[in-house]
């Protein structure tokens, strides 16, 4: 017989020959409170754990019965059951067989349920199984617990909850309401292996005793042992961590190793975290060191309704200052303050701030702190420097602004020789609507920055051992810019420049496709340039003023041609663009910041304006032709090719004229025709990628500069590589040519394990100059990984290379801890 029923209250109007039937379903509606009551609190307060032995995890869990219907919470309960027995003698109500209570969105599971109305008891006993209202699911053998759920034991319990955390234990006592002890109780956060899920997890915590206290949230380990595939590999009398519901709760944190120096010694974190309020917290992170000794560390960090910001602060009073004689560190206290913030104005702005405050320029990377530890974990191996900046930016539909202060702090000790910028500001706008039938943009930049020293950077062997960067004009050895470049000037440069641009593009009958465009760009500058030794070699000293423009036509044309045949089809499209305009103003004779970099390919071949930043801009007439090609297999992938030359019409030739940087000498542009460049790329699939970009020299087809490039994708394994050959560049410091190979590479050793890889090979030393090397596990409950890097750093001028090595290590067990270690080092 099964017997189902929703309860609700009864009626105060029931006629008396109904008295037995009310009196029976309120002693129904008693069980199914009392057993919904239960599962609601009680086995919440028991916490995540569902059969289990001291050995550890086991799933051999029943099959699941027919799942009872979700009903909509109406406060009605419905409970079934094969039988229901109503023992009014002993007043006791019996639900047996196949019983099923859906309450409130939980719904419960058991062979049989007996409530107690004398001694207010419940017991349930038989493949015990709840699922509450947000997922968590509850397995049991035997519970018995008093009917206001503060005393009682359950006997092979496990619970899984949501965030697939799983505790079990051959026994679960509660007592006060308040604890409930798991006798041999294990916890993991690792799901069972699926092809043998009586496998033991990943990694687990087993205890003698683990103590659950649900006002603090705690779970308190007694005797516990942590395992790895079921082998024990840590022994601890005891240790606690929040349970697995508490998102944020005070306490210490997992210790971490300083590996040190031999200024600082080596040392240990042991942080405490603060949980102050939900929306903000701090973190306090003690470091004891073997020759220094405690470096205090702080951070404090608020989450608000439109952002959030942090504020870190260090300091030591230190033990030896003499280890860093010689050196910004040779002073009793060093510390410093490090903050950042953003906030949303609305749904387009926001405004921040990123703030470095420090007592010598050497402290983080004396102790490995801040920016420049988390600089060196992203295998930047030697950090040159920190970056305080207040912030504006919007970001619309069309349109783009950003303004900003920024403070470069140096790490090198070259502090005199950074700028200061404030402000840089940057917009720019696309009209919604056409201006006789053509896109209409305009953008605007403006920059005053000043720099105490001047910047020089010496691009021959005798530059940079005779130090004639800063020789007299008269020195007949100062050929410069021969001999040396003016990276940066001494002074206050301010710079304000706007464009204004034009463009539409018409298509003929015969498919031809014709773009005209107009341009104007106006630049004001004055530039306050102090009289150091050698910067008069390079511009002239003093105030200076300047109004540059520059206003420019031009048409571009494109016809493309489609041929399509059985296999694929063929697109070429020859392009030419004629652009008219006057010479660059000051060509070579102001103050170049933003425009030190430039690269002649492909990419740039149709710019209008080939300069990087504004400090430089291109005049006269040019011409840049080419021929595009891109052909679609039917089966076989995509090929693309670009093959191009750019021609100086009429007017000085910017590239060819030498600045304080030499931008534009030796790029391949500084001649009246270009060199050559060209792209090929073929995808024959989506697993492999291969692209070439060269440049070669227009008379004699001598390769200026090459980069292939080989990329294969597959299922478990990935491998990249490219060859560079780069001739020399004397102009800008690079005496002899360039030529190496640069290799990487990861598979998926298993399921988890990762392995990465890359080295570069210099063919022209010979050498490997650079290699990292690492593997990880990562799956839903731990990670592992390990890398080691080397590199050589290089400068121009024929500087010796610097040699760097980075170690890095993390390890993390969800919900339980996190650490890493990290190691820099320079030399040999």
């Amino acid at each position: 017989m099964t017997v189902s029923t929703a309860l609700q209250p009864a009626s105060s109007a029931a006629a008396p020959r109904l008295a037995a039937r009310v009196s029976r379903v309120a002693a129904m509606r008693r069980l199914g409170a009392a057993i919904a009551g239960l599962l609601i609190a009680g086995a919440a307060q028991l916490g995540a754990t569902g059969p289990a032995s001291a050995q550890g995890f086991t799933y051999n869990q029943p099959a699941p019965r027919p799942k009872p219907p979700r009903v909509p919470n109406d406060n009605q309960m419905l409970v079934q059951a094969t039988e229901v027995d109503y023992d009014y003698n002993n007043n006791r109500v019996s639900a047996v067989g196949n019983v099923q209570l859906y309450y409130n969105g939980t719904s419960v599971e058991a062979d049989k349920v007996i409530y107690d109305q004398k001694t207010k008891r419940l017991h349930a006993e038989g493949n015990i199984r709840m699922t509450d209202a947000d997922g968590k699911i509850t397995y049991a053998n035997v519970m018995d617990l008093s009917d206001d759920y503060r005393d009682g034991f359950v006997d092979s319990l496990h619970v899984d909850t949501e965030d697939s955390t799983r505790m079990a234990a051959t026994r679960a006592d509660r007592s006060s309401g308040n604890y409930t002890v798991f006798e041999n109780g294990v916890y993991t956060a690792c799901a069972p292996c699926k092809d043998d899920p009586k496998k033991p997890p990943l990694w687990q915590v087993k205890g003698m005793r683990i103590i659950h206290d649900q006002v603090d949230k705690m779970l308190y380990f007694e005797t516990a042992q942590f395992e790895f595939f079921g082998v024990p590999v840590a022994y601890l009398p005891y240790f606690s961590t929040p349970d697995p519901t508490v998102k944020r709760k005070s306490g210490f944190l997992m210790p971490g190793y300083f590996p040190g120096t031999a200024q600082t010694g080596f040392g240990v974190e042991v942080p405490y975290y603060w949980a102050i309020a939900p929306d903000y917290d701090a973190t306090f992170t003690p470091r004891f060191m073997t020759r220094q000794g405690v470096l205090l560390q702080g951070e404090f960090r608020q989450r608000l309704v439109d952002g959030a910001y942090q504020i870190r602060a260090y300091g030591i009073d230190q033990l030896d200052p003499g280890a860093f004689a010689g050196q910004p560190g040779d002073r009793q206290f060093r510390g410093g303050v490090e903050t950042k913030g953003q906030f949303a104005v609305n749904d387009k702005w926001v405004w921040g701030w990123d703030g470095v405050f420090l007592s010598d320029y050497f402290f983080f990377s004396d102790y490995r702190l801040a920016q420049y530890k988390d600089l060196m974990n992203s295998f930047i191996l030697l950090p040159t420097e920190a970056i305080s900046q207040l912030y504006l930016t919007g970001v619309g539909n069309r349109s783009f602004f950003d303004v900003r202060t920024i403070y470069y702090l140096s790490f090198s000790g070259n502090q005199q020789q950074v700028p200061v910028i404030y402000p840089v500001l940057d917009y720019s706008n696309v009209f919604n609507y056409p201006i006789f039938g053509g896109e209409v943009s305009y953008k605007t930049n403006f920059v005053n920055l000043t720099r105490n020293d001047a910047v020089f950077d010496p691009i021959t062997t005798l530059a940079n051992t005779n130090g004639l960067c800063t020789a007299a004009s008269a020195d007949p050895m100062a050929r410069l810019p021969t001999q040396c470049l003016l990276r940066g000037i001494p002074g206050t440069y301010t710079r304000l420049s706007a464009e204004a641009q034009w463009r539409r593009s018409f298509t003929d009958s015969a498919g031809e496709i014709w773009t005209p465009f107009v341009s104007v760009r106006a630049d004001a500058i004055n530039a306050d340039i102090s009289n150091q030794p050698g910067v008069a070699n390079f511009l002239p000293v003093g105030d200076t003023q300047a109004l540059r423009v520059m206003p420019t036509v031009g048409l571009e044309y494109r016809y493309p041609f489609i041929n399509s045949q059985p296999w694929g089809s063929t697109t070429i499209e020859p392009i030419a663009q004629v652009i008219i305009r006057p010479n660059e103003s000051y060509a070579g004779k102001l103050p170049n910041e933003d425009a030190q970099s430039l690269v002649f390919d492909t990419t740039n071949l149709f710019s209008v304006d080939k300069f990087s930043g504004y400090d430089r801009v291109e005049g006269g007439g040019r011409a840049n032709v080419g021929v595009q090609s891109t052909t679609q297999f039917d089966r076989g992938g995509t090929v693309k090719v670009l093959f191009g030359q750019s021609y100086q019409l009429f007017g000085l030739n910017s590239f060819s004229v030498r600045d304080v940087t030499n931008t534009g000498i030796d790029s391949g542009l500084q001649k009246t025709a270009s060199d050559y460049v060209s792209s090929v790329e073929y995808s024959p699939n989506r697993t492999y990628t291969f692209s070439v970009r060269s440049r070669f020299d227009e008379q004699t087809w001598n390769v200026q500069r090459l980069e292939a490039e080989a990329r294969a994708n597959f299922d478990r394994w990935s491998v990249s590589m490219m060859y560079g050959d780069y001739a020399a560049q004397p102009d800008l410091g690079y005496l002899t040519r360039r030529e190496g190979i640069l290799a990487s590479g990861s598979v998926k050793l298993a399921t988890n394990w990762v392995a990465t890889g890359s080295v570069r090979w210099d063919l022209v030393a010979n050498n490997v100059n650079q290699y990292v090397v690492g593997a990880g596990y990562v799956d839903d409950c731990f990670v592992l990984a390990a890398n080691y890097v080397t590199s050589y750093s290089y400068t121009a001028g024929g500087t010796p290379p610097v040699l760097g090595h980075a170690y890095m290590l993390q390890l993390g067990l969800r919900t339980i801890a996190n650490t890493s270690v990290s190691v820099a080092a320079t030399g040999q």
